[in-house]
């Protein structure tokens, strides 16, 4: 991935505020590089814990967590929920009302 790429996506990652989140394709689109959710996913996957960004509040386009049932997944389940964040009894989190931006998710 183009070093461009991943520093509009970070920039993008870093203004996602406490008690919300976005999608991949959401935060790809807000980096200038719409159609681009999995590579956002994938430089997501490969972030060193160090740099200490907020890479949990980025879910899948229909509030669900990537790779469900996996220990990342429960970590990330984990995360939200201290952030505030409400998942519904099948690990989705409402997008109309937790998305980030909100015009995004609008109804």
């Amino acid at each position: 991935m183009a070093p461009e790429f991943e520093h509009a996506v970070l920039r993008a990652l870093r203004d996602i505020p406490p008690g919300r989140v976005s999608t991949y394709g959401t935060l790809a689109a807000l980096a200038g590089y719409p159609r681009h959710a999995r590579h956002v996913g994938a430089l997501l996957g490969r972030l060193p814990a160090e740099l200490a960004l907020p890479w949990f509040r980025v879910v899948g386009s229909g509030g669900r967590i990537a790779r469900p049932g996996s220990e990342g997944a429960d970590y990330q389940r984990l995360l939200l929920q201290q952030d505030g964040i409400e998942l519904d009894s099948k690990g989705r989190v409402d997008l109309f009302r937790y998305g980030w931006p909100p015009a995004y998710f609008l109804r």
